[in-house]
């Protein structure tokens, strides 16, 4: 078989710093997936494992490679073999290849052009704030972002961007095959109708406002960020509670800490269950992003979805995806804790209405048309369906 089916393209994606816990990475896989095999495409993703597999999903073929774990990154596991990569795709023979990783899958970009395949690859974010969030001087940081980038636009026919924002790092630098293509939101499955006062209740214990941080607890997320506003918004009177959902290399230090300062925090580690993660949301007052390196942030669009405002990191994309439906502030908890307490001064039903209504610009149907433009792969009329 080649990488044309009967009427549509072998789509290959290959994507590293993927785990059964994995957030938006996961989402945005499966859903474009999803929407590519919708479009009368042959979607098929390779994915680092602990066991070898390969399954039929509603995202098309699944392929786990064994790949050993990442050092301190809480569980990431990456595809490290490349002779047996290199087999898998010539195999496969693809008519079109993306890759999720500018780092150690670089060289497959080098592949797909001696093998005649068009090829993007998916900045999910950039490599100056990673490189800042684990403790780069910003000089420096600049620097090897420059450099990594100049070499992924080189090795790809194409850089698909998800926001202005992320696309930024390659302008400045002359890059000139950079696209744009947003994520999306599911906005049946995410939607304010799931707020549950049973739910609320369960999770405020007596308090008054229900906080909601939706993120991997590592470093580039600054989830330490979150328990930073709930302290200082306590300070000011508001009797606020945490509920963290999500897990990762710093969650046991995050309890402690929470535990020592006596905070409403509530840590229920990664929630699988999709429609409880949706109520969740749903019946939250406010959710948090304090994450500065941000290309995107699907979490906190499924919050909005459901309902929910957002106040965000200001250095991160998400002020440019939330718009009016939240707030930017600046990396400490007194200035998330200030646009905290300016959201929850707006009405209620103003704030959910704009939320949702922000939602709606981001459907998946778009994505999945961007993403395929992307590919050069012209939209067949009545291939993909629309959401509400």
């Amino acid at each position: 078989m080649t990488g044309h089916n009967r009427d549509g393209l072998r789509i290959v994606r290959l994507a590293n710093f993927v785990t059964p816990a994995s957030g938006g990475l996961r989402t945005a896989l499966d859903e474009l997936g999803r929407g590519y095999a919708a479009a009368g495409h042959e979607p098929v993703l390779i994915v680092p494992g602990a066991a070898p597999s390969d399954v039929l999903a509603p995202q098309g073929r699944v392929i786990t490679l064994p790949g050993p774990v990442l050092p301190g990154s809480g569980g990431y596991r990456v595809l490290m073999n490349r002779a047996r990569l290199r087999g898998l795709l010539e195999g496969l023979r693809p008519g079109r290849l993306e890759v999720s990783d500018r780092t150690t899958l670089r060289w497959t970009g080098e592949w797909a052009r001696r093998a005649r395949v068009p090829a993007v690859m998916v900045s999910h974010e950039t490599a100056d704030g990673v490189l800042r969030t684990w403790g780069a001087p910003p000089a420096v940081a600049g620097r090897a972002a420059d450099r990594l980038n100049a070499r992924s636009a080189h090795a790809y026919a194409r850089v698909v961007c998800t926001t202005e924002w992320a696309e930024r790092e390659f302008v400045r630098i002359g890059v000139r095959n950079v696209v744009r293509a947003p994520l999306g939101v599911d906005l049946r499955h995410f939607r304010p109708e799931l707020r549950s006062t049973a739910l609320r209740a369960r999770h405020l214990r007596g308090e008054d406002v229900l906080l909601l941080l939706g993120s991997r607890l590592s470093v580039e997320k600054r989830p330490g960020r979150a328990l930073d506003a709930l302290a200082a918004l306590r300070h000011l009177g508001v009797r606020a509670a945490l509920v963290v959902a999500g897990d990762g290399p710093l969650r046991a230090g995050l309890e402690s800490r929470a535990r020592a300062a006596r905070l409403p925090a509530e840590f229920l580690g990664h929630v699988r269950d999709r429609t409880h993660l949706a109520r969740l949301q749903a019946s939250a007052d406010l959710c948090l992003a304090p994450g500065p390196a941000e290309t995107f942030g699907l979490s906190a669009l499924e919050a909005l979805a459901c309902g929910t405002p957002v106040v965000a990191s200001a250095g991160s994309a998400l002020p440019e995806v939330i718009g009016p439906a939240g707030l930017a502030a600046a990396d400490t908890g007194r200035a998330f804790a200030a646009a905290l307490r300016e959201l929850l001064a707006r009405p209620e039903r103003e704030r959910r209405a704009a939320a949702r209504e922000r939602a709606g610009l981001f459907g998946w149907d778009r994505s999945v048309a961007s993403f395929l433009a992307a590919h050069d792969i012209p939209q067949r009329r009545g291939a993909l369906g629309t959401q509400p």
